[in-house]
C-alpha cells in the first residue's frame, strides 16, 4: 500500500471516530458543548484532508455514488460546524439542546459515504 493511500484510509479512520465520538457524546450530554465543537472541526479537517488524498489518488473527482455523496457530506459537515458554532457563540440554549437531531443526520449521511467508498473500492483491492 503506497504512503499516500496509507495517509488516506488512516484519515478517514480518524475522521470517523472523531466525528463519532463527537456526534454521541454530545447526544449523550443532551446538549452541545465547546469540546464537541473542536472536535466537530478537527473530524471536517482530517476528512478533507483524508478526501483530498483519495481524489489524488484517483486523479481527481468520480461522478459515482460516492463522488457525489462524499461532497455533499464534507459541505453539511461544513454546514454542521459552522452551525455548531454560531450556536455556542450566541449562546443559544434552545439549539444547543436540540442540535444534536442534526448531528446524528450528517453523522449517519458521512457513514454512508464512508461505507460506499470501501464497497467500491474492495474489488480493486481484491483484484
Amino acid at each position: 500500500m503506497s504512503p499516500t493511500l496509507t495517509g488516506a484510509v488512516v484519515g478517514i479512520l480518524l475522521a470517523a471516530t472523531l466525528y463519532s465520538v463527537a456526534v454521541f457524546a454530545e447526544r449523550r450530554a443532551g446538549v452541545l458543548k465547546p469540546w464537541h465543537l473542536v472536535v466537530f472541526w478537527l473530524g471536517l479537517a482530517v476528512d478533507t484532508t483524508a478526501t483530498t488524498l483519495m481524489s489524488m489518488i484517483t486523479g481527481g473527482f468520480n461522478m459515482d455514488i460516492h463522488g457525489i455523496l462524499g461532497v455533499s457530506a464534507i459541505v453539511i459537515m461544513l454546514v454542521h460546524s459552522v452551525w455548531a458554532t454560531v450556536v455556542l457563540v450566541r449562546k443559544d440554549e434552545v439549539a444547543a439542546r436540540q442540535f444534536h437531531k442534526f448531528s446524528l443526520a450528517v453523522w449517519a449521511l458521512w457513514m454512508v459515504t464512508l461505507v460506499t467508498g470501501f464497497a467500491l473500492s474492495l474489488p480493486k483491492v481484491m483484484a
